[in-house]
C-alpha cells in the first residue's frame, strides 16, 4: 500500500516512516522539508496521488494559542479536502490523551478542533490519542522552573516512549479504521512532580522539585484524570527508567 505520513521528518514521523517501510509498504515522508506543505497546499495533491492511507503526525511550528489553532484548522481542512479528491481510503491522526479535559490549554483546544474536522470529513478514520512523550519531560521541567526551583502538580501522569507511540501508530494505520478514538499510554502512572524528580536524579540536575496542586501545566490545573487514559488503553512496553538508562548511554557515546 502507499502510505503518506504528514509530518514525516519529525520525531514521530521519521520513526513511523522507517517502521512502515520495514513492513514492506511504499511510504512517503511528507513535510515542508520534502516539498509538501499542508498550509500552502504546495505538493499536497501530488503527494496524495494513489495513496491508500494518510497518517497525520504533523506538529504546529508555533505554540501561541491563535497560531496553533490556525495551523491545525488550516492544515486539517486542506489535508482532508485533498484526501477526498484523491480517494484516500483511510485517515489516521495522532492526538493527545485528555485534550477535551483541559480547555485552558490552547494546544489541546487546537487538537480537539483538528479531531472534529476529521470526524466530520466522511473519510474513514482512526484517531490515536497518546499521553505525553518521555522525550518531553525535560521541556516540562524547564517550563516550570524559576531559579533553582521547579513547581509541579502532583497529579498522576502516564507518559510513554515515542517508540511505543510509533509502534501503536503503525498497527493502527494498517488495521481497519474504527471511526473513533484509541488511547495509548506508558506502563506506569506516577505523580508528575515525582516523575520530574526521577529525571533530574538521572541527569544529575540539582534543581529542586516542589509539589504544588495549583501549579499549572501549560496553562491548565491538573487532577489525576487530566492526563491519564480511560478504560482499556493500549499500554507501551518501555518503562521510564529503562528509557532514561538508554538515553544516558546514547548521550555518552
Amino acid at each position: 500500500m502507499k502510505i503518506v505520513v504528514i509530518g514525516g521528518t519529525g520525531l514521530i514521523g521519521s520513526k513511523l516512516v522507517k517502521n512502515l517501510r520495514g513492513r514492506g509498504h511504499d511510504v512517503l515522508a511528507a513535510s515542508p522539508n520534502t516539498g509538501v506543505n499542508t498550509i500552502t497546499r504546495e505538493g499536497l495533491a501530488e503527494a496524495l496521488d494513489g495513496a491508500d492511507i494518510v497518517v497525520d503526525v504533523a506538529n504546529a511550528p508555533a505554540w501561541e494559542d491563535k497560531a496553533v489553532l490556525e495551523f491545525f484548522e488550516t492544515s486539517g481542512r486542506n489535508l482532508l479536502a485533498a484526501e477526498a479528491a484523491a480517494g484516500v481510503r483511510r485517515h489516521v491522526a495522532l492526538s493527545i490523551v485528555g485534550s477535551e479535559r483541559l480547555p485552558e490549554n490552547g494546544y489541546f483546544r487546537a487538537k480537539v478542533a483538528q479531531e472534529n474536522l476529521i470526524k466530520a470529513s466522511g473519510i474513514p478514520y482512526t484517531i490515536l490519542r497518546a499521553t505525553q512523550f518521555f522525550e518531553f519531560v525535560a521541556g516540562i521541567a524547564q517550563s516550570a522552573t524559576t531559579g533553582e526551583e521547579i513547581r509541579l502538580s502532583p497529579a498522576l501522569f502516564q507518559p510513554i516512549a515515542s517508540d511505543d507511540v510509533v509502534a501503536a501508530l503503525a498497527d493502527v494505520a494498517l488495521a481497519p479504521p474504527v471511526n473513533g478514538t484509541i488511547e495509548v499510554a506508558g506502563p506506569e502512572a506516577v505523580p508528575l512532580d515525582e516523575l520530574v524528580r526521577r529525571f533530574l536524579r538521572a541527569t544529575q540536575d540539582t534543581r529542586k522539585v516542589v509539589p504544588d496542586v495549583h501549579a499549572r501545566y501549560f496553562g491548565a490545573v491538573l487532577d489525576d484524570q487530566s492526563l491519564t487514559p480511560g478504560e482499556n488503553p493500549r499500554i507501551g512496553a518501555i518503562r521510564f527508567e529503562d528509557w532514561l538508562g538508554r538515553s544516558a548511554a546514547q548521550a555518552g557515546r
